[in-house]
């Protein structure tokens, strides 16, 4: 490897360790508490050269959004690999669960985010936190449609609803039992859907 390839390799190196880390810091802290050095410190990188990658903390954000998008993108990719749509939705259930300690002490990632964004006069970078919730949105809107059932985007928006309001319900309470039985219902819920007599409705 030549000399210049290494300078890109490490650059790149420290670019995607700014942005685990400004998702990671973003999500336990939130926009207003978190500085700079903050996820320089983090990530292990001198404050100084965090400029280089990231000229304000608007790019961190989104750097920290992109995160997110990304880390979505392959838990969706790795259920995907289950041939059965309904075992991709609850597979989607279970990691949520699976998160419920983090979800007890900071809440939902991009849910989080997107409320304290939505706070901020400039209009955009509340936008970009929606499009994460719609990547997730459109990828259970299509197993839903898979599984041939009526209102596909209704029932999508009900089972992300059902993760929104458990994973704040975990935060405020700080009990990730909440997340475990709230999740056993969605679970319920799903099976119900498939079931041959059950027609679409709530989560009960």
């Amino acid at each position: 490897m030549t000399n210049s390839a290494k300078v890109q390799a490490r650059g790149a190196d420290k670019r995607r360790r700014l942005m685990r880390a400004a998702a990671q810091v973003l999500h336990e802290q939130g926009v207003e508490r978190t500085t700079l050095a903050d996820i320089a410190n983090a990530a292990g990188v001198q404050v100084g050269n965090v400029y280089y990658y990231f000229k304000t903390k608007d790019e961190l954000v989104r750097a920290a959004l992109a995160e997110h998008s990304a880390r979505l993108d392959a838990l969706t990719a790795r259920l995907d690999e289950r041939p059965d749509p309904l075992d991709r939705l609850k597979g989607l259930v279970e990691a949520w669960v699976g998160e419920r300690d983090t979800a007890a002490r900071y809440g939902c990632p991009t849910g989080t985010l997107a409320a304290e964004l939505d706070k901020r006069a400039d209009g955009t970078l509340d936008q970009a936190a929606g499009d994460t919730i719609r990547q997730l949105l459109d990828w259970a809107q299509a197993q839903f449609a898979a599984l041939g059932l009526a209102d596909p985007a209704d029932l999508a928006v009900t089972l992300v609803a059902g993760y929104q309001g458990m994973s704040l319900l975990t935060n405020a309470l700080r009990d990730p039992g909440i997340m475990t039985r709230e999740g056993d219902r969605l679970l319920r819920w799903l099976d119900g859907l498939a079931g041959p007599t059950s027609a679409p409705g709530r989560p009960g």
